[in-house]
């Protein structure tokens, strides 16, 4: 199981990055826990300082906005 964390404030970009991961992992059929992350010190942790901000298995592999689906099926597909 991947384990990714969607880093924001909760807005509707932060919203729409959880959804896709979760539509594109099932299509997969990929496994995956979505976390929301919206303490801003937590996120300040990662380095991110534009959200939304995307952590898959305690690395940030995206911030600033919300990630293409083609993205995020190749981070699916990448061995931890």
């Amino acid at each position: 199981m991947k384990v990714m964390k969607v880093l924001g404030s909760g807005c509707a970009n932060c919203v729409n990055t959880a959804r896709l991961i979760e539509q594109v992992a099932k299509a997969q059929g990929v496994e995956v826990s979505v976390e929301k992350v919206t303490d801003m010190e937590t996120i300040m942790s990662y380095g991110v300082m534009s959200t939304p901000g995307v952590v898959m298995d305690e690395q940030v592999v995206h911030s600033g906005g919300v990630p293409r689906a083609e993205e995020i099926a190749i981070w699916l597909k990448k061995e931890v």
